[in-house]
């Protein structure tokens, strides 16, 4: 697993070169960030069994089909998959956010996911939409929590949606 530093050290190290400005810049921000990611990582510690809950409430909301009959969450078997799964993603969006990087996503969560809920049944749309909703809501509560620019939270959430959908969101 790497984080932003070694990610970037590994990029300057294959191509032979020392550190530049460009470099030092990318350091400087990840280290001034810190605490901020830390903030969100630790908000998400304390509160992933609420952020899961509600945004499944809002899931199921909006996509009601999924609890009825036929719906992918509706035997107690696939609605505790589908928390599971949101848990899941929550809990590695909240590495990327420590680590800065996006590399842990790939390495433990993305590869060949799409291709697993395609041969399962699983909708891809729904499980995006979850994702996008438990952003909204560590984003909603950092910013509660005083941290105050959230931007960087959505790096890990867009990109785990991005990568599992088959178009841009």
């Amino acid at each position: 697993m790497r984080d932003a530093v070694t990610s970037l050290i590994s990029k300057y190290d294959i191509t032979g070169r020392y550190l530049d400005r460009n470099a030092f810049d990318d350091l400087k921000s990840y280290f001034e960030s810190g605490m901020a990611r830390i903030a969100a990582a630790q908000i998400i510690n304390a509160n992933s069994a609420t952020i899961v809950r509600d945004a499944s409430a809002k899931l199921f909301e909006e996509v009601p089909e999924l609890l009825r009959p036929g719906g992918y969450a509706y035997t107690t078997r696939r609605y505790s998959a589908c928390l599971r799964d949101l848990d899941y993603y929550l809990r590695y969006a909240s590495y990327a956010l420590v680590a800065g990087d996006m590399n842990i996503l790939d390495e433990r969560v993305l590869q060949g996911l799409r291709e697993t809920y395609n041969s399962l049944g699983v909708p891809i749309g729904p499980t995006v939409v979850g994702i996008q909703l438990m952003k909204d809501m560590v984003k909603e509560m950092a910013t509660e929590a005083g941290v105050e620019d959230t931007a960087f939270v959505d790096a890990p959430f867009d990109y785990m949606s991005r990568e599992l959908s088959e178009i841009s969101v």
